[in-house]
């Protein structure tokens, strides 16, 4: 196993472990296990979810652009990072959504709950802007991109630790405000070094 790949898994283990604590084994993950369909939740859960599996599969789309670019190896180790813990957080909130019977995603428009005080996802824009980025400035791009793209996901957390009531969904929000918080905090030194 390439030094790469063990630094990839041992940032996601930490990701997943949350800011301060020893890495677990890969089955301290198993909490987030899909709650039978008669669990207790409400339209704050339902809706943070959808809005999360959309935001996922835009940050993966990121994150998997960033590998076949040019990157220092931080960059590198982070982009594999987010991918592992975010394909992980993904099909868990789909599998919680599934066993609800509620749809996992918010329907055909990306923005749908904007007006419930869901935030948008990253514009199309922005990504084509990022596509289409030099190779001297896809690094500096992509960290800007991606740092408003992880604010978005603190905030729709923090919508969802406000209101939700299913604990295992406000447990995965409030991993997702210390990751994210924490991803952005090493981002924002990566732009400025």
């Amino acid at each position: 196993m390439s030094k790469l790949r063990i630094a990839l898994a041992a940032a996601a283990l930490a990701l997943l472990a949350g800011c301060g604590t020893a890495a677990p084994e890969p089955a301290a993950y198993q909490p987030l296990a899909a709650p039978r369909a008669d669990a207790t939740f409400n339209a704050t859960d339902v809706m943070f979810l959808q809005m999360m599996v959309t935001h996922h599969t835009q940050g993966l789309e990121m994150v998997k652009l960033a590998r076949t670019r040019q990157t220092s190896e931080e960059v590198a180790m982070l982009a594999g990072a987010i991918e592992v813990t975010q394909t992980t957080e993904l099909e868990v909130m789909q599998g919680w959504l599934t066993g609800w019977g509620e749809p996992t995603t918010a329907g055909h428009d990306p923005n749908a709950h904007a007006s419930h005080g869901g935030l948008p996802i990253t514009g199309a824009a922005e990504m084509a802007a990022l596509r289409k980025a030099s190779a001297a400035q896809f690094q500096t791009t992509f960290l800007n991109l991606l740092i408003g793209h992880q604010h978005n996901a603190v905030e729709m957390a923090r919508m969802e630790t406000d209101g939700g009531v299913n604990p295992q969904v406000k447990d995965l929000a409030n991993r997702i405000t210390l990751s994210r918080n924490e991803q952005i905090k090493q981002m924002l030194g990566l732009v400025a070094a």
